[in-house]
């Protein structure tokens, strides 16, 4: 049964399109005679004719996959925009190396496994970038001659 009409005329009361009119198929003759405005109104009353709700996009997938970002997967080379150096700056990353070397030699000097003087020169030679990380200014101590036996990872 064609009852565009009266879905038209529904989707002006219920404002809405009339995509999101639904009509009860049982009760479809009631709905072919309804005519006038308040036929339809009476039918919309009686539940025969009802406003679907709005579809949305779900938000589902996307949940899941913040939750996975925060795990820190989703993060592989495919995922990635902006250079290696965009990501995490070399600024940033030198300062975590020298930060690092520093307070081992602070330590160290304050333990007097290191003199003063000691300090001073490997303090510049870090500042040169001479070593890579804490455990490459170790093993250079180490083979100057310096014994050392760093309790520093304790002690933070």
């Amino acid at each position: 049964m064609d009852v565009s009409y009266q879905r038209r005329i529904a989707s002006d009361i219920l404002k809405c399109g009339s995509g999101r009119v639904w009509i009860d198929s049982a009760h479809l003759d009631d709905v072919k005679n309804a005519v006038t405005k308040s036929h339809i109104r009476a039918l919309i009353k009686m539940g025969i004719i009802k406003k679907l709700p709005k579809k949305g996009i779900s938000r589902g997938r996307a949940k899941l996959r913040d939750a996975q970002r925060k795990k820190g997967r989703q993060s592989g080379h495919g995922n990635r925009k902006g250079a290696s150096n965009a990501r995490t700056p070399k600024k940033k990353k030198w300062m975590a190396t020298i930060r690092a070397i520093r307070k081992e030699l602070k330590y160290l000097r304050e333990n007097e496994t290191i003199t003063p003087s000691q300090y001073r020169k490997y303090y510049l030679r870090a500042k040169g970038g001479t070593y890579r990380s804490r455990a490459n200014l170790l093993m250079n101590m180490k083979t100057d001659g310096i014994t050392v036996e760093s309790d520093m990872d304790g002690n933070q």
